[in-house]
């Protein structure tokens, strides 16, 4: 007696067939569940933490004032001198040219500032 591809692939795929038809239907609730954990997980790892350094950094914007020595993104270091809407001018480098008191000023956004220098944070000269 001797089995043929064919004969052998049906038999297989019908007691396959015939045993996943046996058993009982799983509970579909089940079935959710990884799609659950999959979306916990990301709002735990990513979302949440993104939305904490957002409010962080709204509130770094809010709290920003004039004389305030902060670093922006690209790290220059200067003082706050004046405050528009959404820019900052930023008092860059000091100087005394003939007895006049002058500095370098640049505009920037309130975005690009990355932190506020305490005086703790200052180093000693």
């Amino acid at each position: 007696m001797s089995l043929t591809f064919n004969s052998l692939f049906s038999t297989t795929f019908l007691n396959l067939v015939g045993a996943a038809a046996e058993k009982p239907a799983a509970n579909p609730i089940l079935s959710f569940l990884p799609l659950v954990l999959i979306f916990a997980a990301m709002y735990f790892l990513l979302l949440r933490p993104q939305r904490k350094r957002q409010k962080e950094t709204a509130n770094l914007q809010k709290s920003i004032a004039v004389e305030d020595e902060v670093v922006l993104n690209s790290g220059i270091y200067g003082f706050v001198s004046a405050i528009e809407d959404e820019f900052i001018w930023l008092e860059i480098a000091k100087g005394v040219e003939k007895g006049v008191e002058k500095g370098v000023e640049i505009r920037v956004s309130k975005g690009m500032v990355a932190r506020k220098i305490s005086a703790e944070q200052k180093p000693e000269q």
